[in-house]
């Protein structure tokens, strides 16, 4: 059985630009790179978004991404943050403009969505204390 889910894996196509969104805005940490092993060029810039969960950064996209909801696929990735006040003056700090401002979502969770350099569709949530996923982390039955 999984206990967590290990990393998000993105194939970029400006690594400085996305480098500084998940960096400076995100607020993660790069932690260190994967050469390729056949080449020895940069292949992956790993990041640390806290706990044991990382996002991995690949070079080499060129093929645009567009997200559309009738997709039957990936629909967005959430990183949870104990404050969303100040993830949000973090981004817009270095420049990063919401998609979506914070709102109490109808989970009891404080959310506010932006994306990234290539498209990638980020949603931002504060756990309220009595959302459903805050009680399944007490243990408590719902």
């Amino acid at each position: 059985m999984s206990t967590s889910i290990g990393h998000l894996a993105i194939t970029v196509s400006d690594m400085q630009k996305s480098m500084d969104f998940y960096s400076k805005g995100m607020g993660f940490t790069k932690v260190f790179s994967i050469p390729d092993p056949q080449t020895g060029k940069p292949w992956i810039e790993y990041l640390h978004t806290g706990g044991d969960q990382f996002v991995e950064l690949f070079y080499g996209g060129e093929n645009d991404y567009r997200w559309d909801i009738r997709d039957r696929a990936y629909n967005h990735v959430c990183f949870v943050v104990s404050d969303i006040k100040e993830a949000v003056a973090r981004l817009e700090k270095n420049l990063y403009k919401l998609d979506k401002q914070p709102k109490l979502g109808c989970d009891g969770n404080w959310q506010c969505w932006i994306t990234d350099p290539d498209g990638v569709r980020i949603e931002i949530m504060q756990l309220g204390p009595d959302s459903p996923q805050s009680k399944v982390l007490r243990g408590e039955k719902l």
